[in-house]
């Protein structure tokens, strides 16, 4: 009896998302299913786009029956930024969850913090 080889939901995800950067319009299942390099089941394919939708990270309209779906981040850093705000918004402890990940930096990046916080700060803007 041979086991099927399951890939974890991140890298499922990750290859449905490029799939989607890749088109030049929204996707629908079966048409992200056929743009996929591996033999997905379109069930799955379903699946794994409504866990996207729910994460915010794509979005979905109406295409006849179905939806179709665009990605709602437009590159790998722009979801992981996401990824970061939505680990963020989850705690109660966000002065602390900040200071461990500021704890965490490298010198480099650190000044690249700095620096970049430095360009988003507005004269005059209170925010």
């Amino acid at each position: 009896m041979t086991e099927s080889i399951r890939r974890p939901a991140g890298e499922l995800e990750a290859a449905v998302l490029s799939a989607l950067w890749a088109a030049e319009r929204p996707l629908t299942p079966p048409d992200v299913q056929q743009a996929l390099d591996t033999p997905l089941a379109r069930t799955t394919v379903a699946t794994i786009l409504a866990r996207l939708h729910d994460k915010g990270t794509v979005r979905r309209t109406r295409a006849g029956r179905a939806y179709a779906y665009s990605p709602a981040v437009e590159d790998h850093a722009a979801l992981a930024a996401h990824r970061m705000h939505s680990e963020l918004d989850k705690e109660h402890d966000r002065p602390g969850v900040l200071a461990r990940f500021v704890s965490r930096l490298t010198t480099d990046d650190e000044a690249l913090l700095r620096s970049l916080l430095e360009q988003a700060a507005v004269p005059g803007d209170p925010g």
